[in-house]
């Protein structure tokens, strides 16, 4: 006869906070796999856990911080990149990563979005994008799908969303990826690669929000969101960045992949080289 076996820590345990778990995320939200990626990845990094730093804004996507055992910070609304920014310039050794989601990060906080990316601060942008705000009602938000309907739009979007990886791209960032939280392998190593990167990295994750856009955009649950993703999904790392905006059609592919791996001077190394130039050491 055997014995049950129950398990009592999870291998991941070490980088979460587990006294606060449960998580308050919806059933079939994504989250939770990004969460796991960051983890995993954080967990495979040569760089040692004391040095990474996670901030988050509010919202869904914001409860990550709290959940990592890792030095982290919950900001003010669309306030993490100024945080992180500050961070990363008092203590350069630090490993500093945003979590968090589309309406923090680009509506609210869209303009620190921009100019981080134009200087290639040294930090790590995970944005979440779940096309509405998930947390405070369901409402549009600036990556809402031009026609999809929100509590705040029950006719449809009138509106046109970013297209996030053509808006860092072109305001500077050197490396873009996107991938949705169906794709785990791809995205624990993209922000591997994140972590070992000198300048401002950016990676968009798409995930489901069952009752909050899948409801009122004809998904029935966080299953067929899912399976959206998994037929609609094109890998393609060479895409023109003009096409990669999101409808969420049937009909429209969901372009993912890892768009840009450039280099340009961080705003680390810029600054060195001008104060080296002018005399000045510190």
């Amino acid at each position: 006869m055997t014995e049950a076996q129950v398990a009592t820590r999870h291998p991941k345990d070490d980088l979460l906070r587990v006294a606060r778990l449960p998580h308050i995320w919806c059933p079939g939200c994504g989250l939770g796999n990004v969460l796991r990626s960051v983890a995993e990845a954080i967990g495979g990094s040569r760089i040692p856990v004391e040095r990474h730093v996670c901030v988050s804004g509010i919202g869904c996507t914001g409860r990550s911080a709290g959940y990592l055992n890792i030095d982290s910070y919950h900001t003010t609304h669309g306030r993490p990149i100024p945080f992180a920014t500050g961070l990363k310039l008092a203590n350069p050794a630090l490993e500093v990563t945003v979590i968090s989601g589309d309406g923090d990060l680009t509506t609210i906080g869209g303009n620190h979005l921009i100019h981080a990316a134009r200087r290639n601060i040294d930090i790590n942008v995970v944005l979440v994008n779940n096309f509405n705000y998930g947390m405070t009602g369901g409402q549009f938000g600036a990556t809402t799908p031009h026609g999809a309907r929100t509590t705040t739009s029950g006719y449809g979007n009138f509106e046109y969303p970013f297209n996030l990886p053509l808006l860092v791209a072109a305001a500077g960032a050197p490396f873009v990826s996107r991938w949705t939280t169906l794709h785990v392998r791809q995205l624990r190593r993209a922000i591997e690669d994140a972590f070992e990167f000198d300048g401002f990295t950016f990676i968009e994750v798409i995930s489901p929000c069952p009752p909050g856009f899948g409801k009122k955009n004809g998904y029935a649950d966080a299953l067929s969101e899912m399976n959206h993703f998994m037929e609609q999904a094109v890998v393609d790392n060479e895409a023109d960045l003009w096409e990669l905006d999101l409808s969420m059609r049937a009909d429209e592919p969901l372009i993912v992949g890892d768009f840009r791996r450039g280099k340009r001077p961080s705003y680390g190394e810029a600054r060195s080289e001008i104060l080296s130039k002018s005399g000045v050491t510190r």
